[in-house]
């Protein structure tokens, strides 16, 4: 059956900002900034693993310096959002990697919500913040951001994150715990970057430790029988990035990856593109592959979607509304065309 995965009513859990600027974008902002290339055009999507794709990372948001820069940054992810037929998004951003803004974060979250409204204004989806920390960041600093999320109270952050290498970091949940749990009291949704370079140790710390609404990636939850229960009775859904996994050399193939293997278990899982134009992926294109690879049938598909919707921090009425329009997609159908 092919079925039309743009007009499948989806959000996407799992997204950085950093990860949207393609090429033309990247090598624009740098003429603008007489600043030279760390390689060749050619080759500045090749990546030899996490830690020079992390590094990549802060060398594009070195770029934008400006507010109109950061709006406009925005902008073009809303529109990305509505070219893939995305009705909402929880997207990460880690100030860490932001240097000239580290030191103004509410110039740097206002700068970036005049881009989201305007988008909105013109019939684009609406997107959510959630601000990251970085694993190498002390617990001090986790304290001091979520105070200063506290402060701000601003409508554009529903979420406090934490992403970063895990291999390099070493096991960092317990630094972090308390942030997480401030964060919570202050009404922040909590979502967690574990199971990738780390194994299911890190995703036992999220749950356990900083109580995570949310797991992005978890897909070594695999390697742990009874941790996948865990995630199966608690209901705990992963935003798992298939291409991502595999690009970044955690898995050698789609055929290899675990998600289908989690689905079947019974743990939530949604699917999401990480950092899309830096692994020149898209949302309709990931779900085809996977639909393809695993033999999702449409009962399956809108499963997945609606995992997707459910796990978001979208407000509820965002969610009623792709919800519908989810049911109109299984009962109605649509062919590709």
């Amino acid at each position: 059956m092919n079925l039309d995965f743009k007009s499948l009513p989806k959000a996407e859990t799992h997204v950085h900002l950093e990860g949207c600027f393609d090429v033309s974008t990247i090598v624009e902002l740098a003429r603008e900034n007489s600043l030279q290339l760390p390689r060749p055009e050619t080759d500045l999507l090749k990546f030899s693993g996490l830690a020079e794709f992390l590094d990549f990372l802060d060398f594009i948001c070195g770029l934008s310096r400006t507010k109109d820069q950061l709006a406009k940054a925005a902008y073009a992810f809303s529109k990305r959002l509505k070219d893939s037929g995305i009705g909402y998004a929880d997207l990460i951003v880690n100030p860490t990697h932001w240097k000239l803004w580290r030191n103004d974060l509410a110039s740097f979250i206002d700068g970036l919500d005049a881009g989201f409204r305007a988008a909105e204004q013109e019939g684009m989806p609406p997107v959510g913040l959630c601000i990251s920390l970085l694993r190498q960041q002390t617990g001090e600093e986790a304290l001091e951001l979520v105070d200063m999320l506290t402060q701000f109270r601003h409508p554009r952050v529903v979420a406090l994150s934490i992403d970063g290498n895990e291999m390099t970091a070493g096991r960092t949940g317990p630094r972090f715990a308390d942030a997480f749990r401030r964060a919570g009291l202050a009404g922040f949704k909590k979502t967690v970057h574990a199971g990738e370079s780390s194994g299911p140790e890190g995703i036992r710390d999220a749950i356990f430790l900083l109580e995570a609404d949310r797991i992005d990636h978890g897909v070594r939850a695999v390697e742990d029988s009874d941790l996948i229960k865990v995630l199966r009775d608690r209901q705990v859904p992963l935003g798992i990035c298939p291409t991502s996994n595999i690009v970044l050399g955690l898995y050698k193939s789609l055929e290899e990856h675990p998600i289908d293997t989690l689905r079947k278990a019974g743990v939530p899982v949604s699917v999401n593109t990480d950092d899309p134009a830096l692994l020149q992926i898209g949302l309709v294109d990931e779900f085809e592959r996977c639909a393809t690879t695993f033999g999702w049938d449409k009962a399956t598909c809108c499963a997945v979607a609606e995992t997707s919707i459910r796990a978001s921090f979208a407000n509820q009425d965002v969610k009623t509304q792709l919800l519908g329009d989810l049911q109109g997609w299984m009962s109605e159908g649509f062919a590709r065309v």
